[in-house]
């Protein structure tokens, strides 16, 4: 099992916080942005993380 990065796990508990924000809200674009950011942020990193190995065991 891969060990993620304490960046990686940032990224992860930022994303999960702004789609709890997003989601107590009635939807809007602009409400929903930050999540969508976020959650984008942390998959690339995720990517780039595990490089040539399973991205799918860091998450």
């Amino acid at each position: 099992m891969a060990k993620p990065s304490e960046h990686l796990i940032q990224l992860c508990r930022a994303a999960v916080e702004a789609e709890r924000e997003a989601t107590s809200q009635p939807y809007s674009k602009e409400g929903w942005a930050p999540w969508l950011d976020a959650s984008e942020k942390f998959q690339r990193a995720v990517t780039e993380e595990a490089g040539d190995g399973d991205r799918y065991a860091l998450e």
